[in-house]
């Protein structure tokens, strides 16, 4: 599968909020990174086991209920794609709804995503946390 399709499983892995699939795509030694996010958040997490459990402790908080305006971008480099897509979701203590929009750079490599930067807005999701 090309870097593009381990791209698109990686996105529905995340909307689905399937950390167990979407930690499956990572190499072993493949991080996430967020350059912008809440207070409290981690910038990096490294290593598909660091990953699984990171993400199975995350479920809970928000439900990701869709994807908007996904457009994937590839690039002059086969291992890099770009994918650039709106959240619609749910706060799920309170039910408020937020959305949210993402940039995110993936380089994949042998099938697998060495490196994940996920380039998120922030500040929708901090003004409804704040407001519950």
């Amino acid at each position: 599968m090309n870097a593009t399709g381990i791209v698109e499983k990686a996105l529905r892995a995340g909307r689905e909020q399937d950390g167990e699939a979407l930690a499956a795509l990572m190499a072993p030694d493949g991080w996430i990174e967020w350059p912008f996010r809440p207070p409290g958040a981690p910038a990096r997490m490294t290593g598909r086991a660091r990953i699984r459990e990171f993400l199975a402790g995350a479920n809970g908080l928000i439900r990701f209920d869709e994807y908007r305006n996904v457009v994937i971008h590839e690039t002059t480099d086969p291992e890099v794609v770009i994918a650039e897509y709106d959240v619609e979701g749910t706060v799920v203590a309170s039910g408020a709804p937020f959305r949210q929009t993402v940039i995110a750079v993936f380089r994949v490599r042998d099938g697998l995503i060495e490196s994940y930067r996920d380039y998120i807005n922030p500040l929708p999701l901090i003004e409804v946390l704040n407001a519950t």
